[in-house]
């Protein structure tokens, strides 16, 4: 006998957790009119996001199969799935599910209405073994409305006479309807109510609970199969502002049927891949499944704002206290993504993320670490490279010729911002390019000194010379310090593995300052002294390498291959279908040894988007056969559904975990920054040379070999010592008079500052001609506030080692 009542028990239920990453397909309709984006996992939906890109609205949405007597059977768990696409380069998907007993097979057309604010699900129920009389097919859907699993209210009710299943929160609500009738309905709390409770207990519904209020909620209903045409009929999942809206257009949809919004979608797809460069003259389908998901992953309501991956890391471990997942921006990622727009050989998309990027700059030209669509921060660290990538875009742009008749007039504000808050503010980054450590990074160095001498190359096109050298003489003195703050020579690592010295993952900003190369590593601060050669001085990333990405170090440079044979020592992991490198020894992000999810700490696992950074390494160095080598293994790191991951499992299996060597692991997939990097791949092979490798540091630095005649000192960069025949350059935010000595105060000189026009104030001191041993004393007069800064401050001279 079915249990009716008005409300469900067992409230709130359970704490709520979102689902797998391991996405297998995402999707959108390229349409202003469909605010509609989902993901596919284990055969069905996982989430589904309205009315924003950044807001996810379900946790999962999927099938259940029983006898009625002792058969249960849910799709996501007891069947083997397929994925394909409905055509190349259009995210339509075709899902075919068969039961692993044998007794039935489900087949699934799923895509997005283009008009309307709905996913469709064309469904075919196949038995395998009886008829249909002998299965009871059941709908299962857990609403986590506007990014929570808690506080979602569901109800059993109808629009217009039409049965539908609700739910809500706040001002968001979605409908689901069936284009054949439901035998019965049920709202309930999870774990407690809920329809899987009930019949994978019950083989049967014998809950009928007409509302769930206030909790973790799910809804479920029993599709009456002999109503069906042959067991195929339609789900619609819909969304509006209010039940009635929600309610209305899942209404729409019944009527309308899938196959005019099918052709609709699939149009528009068509149209956006055929304006895109042919990367994929060998039919290899990543290429075009890869541009496919970087668009898929563009806001419609802020266009231009490209999240990082529809997908939550480890979701099934993470609960509402997990806002974002990776569903935010982060500028570096979005200026990537374009960059593969750009080698695409797209032209609006890459201008709208200009445009995005130009209206998100903090007002003091930075942007944030990471961001909701809408612009607003959600974490909180400062990255430079994160308020660099965004100059170097706008260089790329004008290179391609993609700004248009304007060219990079309107962006102009935007640069020189941003290049005045690096100027500022740099080298030092809170955290680098991975959001952990502070310090001195090759990475972050590199990217740095790229954008400024592209913006030192825009300054002098619009006019603006004096900005332009400054910038110019800037981005020399850093790059020329890069060996003094990051490369380290005759520690343990680099006896162990038979070379000089290395690039190091990062130097912390209060010891790198001062740091010689021959002193290996200087200890971190309050670390004790033991700890800082053997440990903080052996980590060492992939990271190094984008010193020759970006054009600062030539592929051949002995630092660099000697760099590179203790990354390959440290970090290269050698699967079957290729090599991949882990980010750094003793990474904490990734599963724990025995695949349990990351929470907060575990084991860091290889990645396939470093598998492409090295391909483009190796393509700088001239060895394209190896690039291409490494370019195919990183295609056979993406799923059945063309998903490539941000992790991949490089230890023993653990079936019962998911988890296989050489396949995705419970990270990020897909990650768009991953696809990204593999159409710049795919370009850079076909033209033989790096695609987004800057021109001006390559002429600079790798070709003329442009040193610095200046040591600089700031108060975030209180450099100790300087070289011989340097010019000291003392470096404010506020216009300071410096009184100086360079004979133990015995005498004194005074140099005032002045503005670079950037927001830094310099004084240069006439220090070229000091000896080595010397020493320079100085503090600082603000006529400002008509002060003095009250302390003394001291540079040695020593001869370089």
């Amino acid at each position: 006998m079915i249990e009716k009542a008005r409300f469900a028990p067992g409230a709130p239920g359970l704490e709520p957790r979102w689902t797998s990453s391991a996405k297998s397909g995402v999707g959108t309709a390229l349409s202003a009119s469909s605010r509609i984006w989902f993901t596919l996992s284990h055969g069905i939906f996982n989430e589904i996001y309205f009315p924003r890109l950044d807001q996810a609205c379900t946790r999962d949405f999927g099938l259940m199969v029983t006898d009625g007597r002792d058969f249960f059977s849910e799709e996501k768990r007891h069947t083997t799935s397929e994925v394909s696409y409905l055509e190349k380069g259009v995210p339509a998907y075709q899902l075919i599910n068969t039961c692993n007993s044998g007794r039935y097979r489900i087949k699934k057309t799923i895509l997005t209405d283009p008009d309307r604010d709905a996913v469709l699900q064309q469904t075919s129920f196949e038995t395998l073994q009886g008829g249909f009389q002998d299965y009871h097919l059941y709908v299962l859907l857990a609403p986590h409305l506007g990014n929570f699993g808690a506080g979602n209210t569901a109800w059993v009710g109808e629009f217009k006479g039409i049965p539908m299943l609700f739910a809500e929160r706040d001002e968001t609500c979605l409908a689901l309807a069936s284009s054949v009738p439901w035998l019965h309905r049920s709202a309930g709390y999870v774990g407690s109510s809920d329809g899987w409770q009930d019949v994978s207990t019950h083989k049967q519904m014998l809950w009928a609970y007409e509302r769930a209020e206030n909790g973790n909620v799910a809804l479920t209903g029993e599709v009456d199969l002999s109503s069906s045409h042959g067991g195929e009929f339609l789900l619609v999942l819909a969304f509006g502002r209010t039940p009635a809206e929600a309610g209305l257009r899942a209404r729409f949809c019944l009527f309308a049927g899938v196959e005019q919004a099918r052709a609709e979608y699939a149009k528009g797809w068509r149209r956006w891949q055929e304006g895109l460069i042919p990367l994929d003259e060998d039919h290899a389908g990543l290429y075009r499944t890869s541009t496919a998901v970087l668009r898929i992953h563009e806001s419609n309501r802020f266009p231009g704002g490209l999240i990082a991956s529809l997908s939550i890391p480890w979701g099934f471990a993470k609960g509402d206290e997990d806002l974002g997942g990776y569903h935010l921006v982060w500028p570096r990622d979005l200026a990537e993504t374009a960059g593969g727009f750009l080698a695409a050989g797209a032209v609006d998309d890459p201008r709208r993320v200009l445009d995005y990027l130009r209206a998100t700059q903090e007002s003091d030209g930075h942007w944030p670490q990471n961001m909701w669509l809408d612009g607003m921060s959600y974490w909180t660290g400062v990255q430079m490279d994160e308020t660099a990538f965004p100059i170097l875009l706008v260089d790329l742009a004008r290179r391609q010729g993609a700004l248009g008749s304007r060219g990079f007039d309107p962006f102009w504000p935007m640069v020189r911002n941003a290049a005045a808050y690096i100027v500022q503010n740099g080298p030092v980054t809170q955290e680098d390019r991975w959001e952990e450590d502070p310090g001195y990074s090759p990475f972050t160095l590199a990217v740095e000194v790229a954008a400024l001498l592209a913006a030192a190359e825009m300054a002098n096109l619009k006019g603006q010379g004096s900005t332009a050298r400054f910038l110019e003489e800037t981005a020399d003195s850093w790059n020329e310090s890069i060996e003094r703050w990051t490369y380290v020579k005759n520690t343990v690592l680099a006896k162990n593995v038979g070379v000089e010295g290395y690039y190091v993952r990062v130097s912390p900003p209060d010891t790198a300052a001062g740091a010689s190369p021959a002193e290996g590593y200087v200890p971190i601060k309050n670390r004790p002294p033991s700890e800082g050669v053997e440990t903080a001085g052996q980590i060492v990333s992939p990271d190094a390498l984008a010193l020759v990405r970006f054009g600062l170090r030539a592929a051949e440079d002995p630092r660099i291959l000697q760099t590179i044979k203790v990354i390959d020592s440290l970090l290269k992991v050698d699967s079957p279908k290729g090599p991949l490198w882990r980010r750094y020894n003793d990474d904490g992000y990734g599963e724990h040894e025995d695949g349990s999810p990351f929470d907060g700490t575990g084991t860091g696992r290889a990645w396939p988007l470093l598998t492409g950074e090295r391909a483009h390494y190796e393509l700088a160095a001239g060895h394209r056969e190896e690039a291409q080598r490494l370019m195919e293994a990183m295609e056979s790191f993406a799923n059945s559904g063309g998903m490539l991951s941000e992790q991949v499992w490089e230890s023993p299996d653990i079936p019962e975990r998911e988890l296989f060597f050489g396949r995705p692991s419970g990270s990020a997939m897909p990650l768009v920054w991953a696809h990204a990097e593999y159409i710049k791949l795919r370009r850079s092979i076909r033209e033989g040379k790096v695609f987004d490798m800057p021109p001006q540091t390559v002429e600079r630095y790798v070709q003329r070999h442009v040193g610095s005649p200046y040591s600089i000192w700031r108060f975030n960069q209180k450099s100790r010592t300087m070289s011989p025949a340097k010019v000291l350059r003392v470096e404010t935010l506020s216009p300071a008079v410096v009184h100086w000595s360079s004979d133990g105060w015995e005498s004194t000189r005074q140099t005032e500052t002045h503005d670079s026009g950037l927001g830094v104030h310099v004084a240069d001191l006439d220090t070229s001609k000091l000896p080595a041993g010397g020493v320079v004393d100085f503090t600082f007069y603000w006529p400002g506030q008509k002060t003095w800064e009250g302390t003394n401050f001291q540079v040695r001279i020593e001869p370089d080692q």
